[in-house]
């Protein structure tokens, strides 16, 4: 399993890059069109593909454990009462739902976004284990330093040769085309590079309990405003762009100079060194990818500094596990991740300059 999530995590970042293509360059040529050109079906099918595409790769690197979380405080209470109207459309007139809640219960650190991603599965998968009806029980509970939640069905239950493999990727007791079988791989990737555990209980004929433990947050520090995206998201400073893909490097710089900046194009750290000391002006960004042949983003970022303190440094990444690191210049740094649209780069350089 450790093999595969490395394979994975490895697949999604050069999968990352081609998606980042695809969708860059089909988002711009649909600006391009008017509302009525005949190719405008085809650029948005090939889109919405893409999108489908980035979708799966965030599923991979849930899986590997190599995704970037957001983590902030959140209240597993809060929470489901605010997905309770999501639940009652997802399940069937024939279920009905029973919340047993804890009060009081505090707070856990975690990515709100990949949490719902969680419950979601596991509601979607309780619903579909009761073709015939039943109950779906959501509980949470405070268990010695974790807050817990539970999605029980009362559905046929599992032979504890199905639950032996319930985790693996691309296992599925549903029919053929009805899923991926990376929902609950995915699950349990989000849950453990949060630290936490997901455990299945289930007994044939009497259903299925799956409980999530997720610990306490110890670090009570209020979640950071949200950067909303500034007006207008366009500049005229030098940004160096490194990127060792070509189709990549040569979108992020489009839409950098379509925004009005100045950009200088490097495929690799020491090319990008070699601008640095032949241009003259400022350089007032280093918009860098992580993972390069030879010398890496992180250490460029260093070199740049030593050259010239005054640039700032932000990161583009299809493959996130790369930012595991200690320093605080690091960890605290902008990030994007691929594939990436026009927007959230332009919101991403606009706020890093600022």
């Amino acid at each position: 399993m450790e093999a595969i999530g490395t394979l994975a995590g490895g697949v999604a970042h050069d999968f990352n890059n081609l998606l980042q293509v695809i969708n860059g360059y089909s988002e711009m040529a649909l600006e391009r069109l008017e509302p009525d050109h005949p190719l405008r079906g085809h650029l948005e099918t090939i889109q919405r593909a893409g999108q489908k595409g980035a979708a799966l790769t965030r599923q991979l690197l849930a899986f590997s454990r190599k995704q970037v979380l957001a983590p902030e405080l959140l209240d597993l209470n809060t929470l489901f009462r605010e997905m309770e109207m999501f639940f009652q459309r997802v399940v069937k007139e024939d279920i009905r739902l029973a919340f047993d809640l804890e009060p009081g219960m505090g707070p856990v650190e975690a990515d709100h976004g990949q949490l719902e991603q969680v419950i979601m599965n596991l509601v979607v998968n309780a619903r579909d284990a009761m073709p015939r009806g039943g109950t779906l029980t959501l509980e949470t509970r405070s268990r010695q330093g974790f807050a817990t939640f539970s999605v029980t069905d009362t559905g046929d239950g599992m032979a504890p040769e199905v639950v032996g493999r319930i985790f693996e990727p691309f296992f599925t007791t549903k029919g053929v085309g009805k899923g991926t079988g990376l929902g609950l791989s995915t699950a349990l990737g989000i849950v453990e590079q949060s630290g936490g555990t997901l455990e299945v209980h289930s007994t044939p004929g009497l259903g299925t309990t799956f409980t999530v433990s997720l610990p306490f947050a110890t670090d009570l520090v209020p979640k950071p405003p949200v950067l909303e995206e500034p007006e207008p998201a366009t500049g005229t400073e030098t940004v160096l762009v490194v990127e060792d893909d070509e189709g990549v490097r040569q979108l992020t710089a489009h839409h950098l100079r379509a925004a009005g900046y100045q950009v200088l194009e490097a495929q690799d750290a020491a090319t990008a060194l070699e601008r640095l000391h032949s241009f003259g002006g400022p350089v007032h960004l280093l918009l860098t990818d992580v993972v390069m042949p030879g010398m890496g983003g992180r250490e460029l970022a260093h070199a740049v500094r030593g050259l010239r303190p005054e640039t700032r440094v932000a990161y583009m990444s299809g493959y996130p596990d790369a930012l595991a690191a200690s320093d605080d210049a690091w960890t605290e740094s902008i990030l994007i991740s691929k594939p990436f649209d026009r927007a959230k780069l332009l919101c991403m350089v606009r706020t890093a300059l600022d």
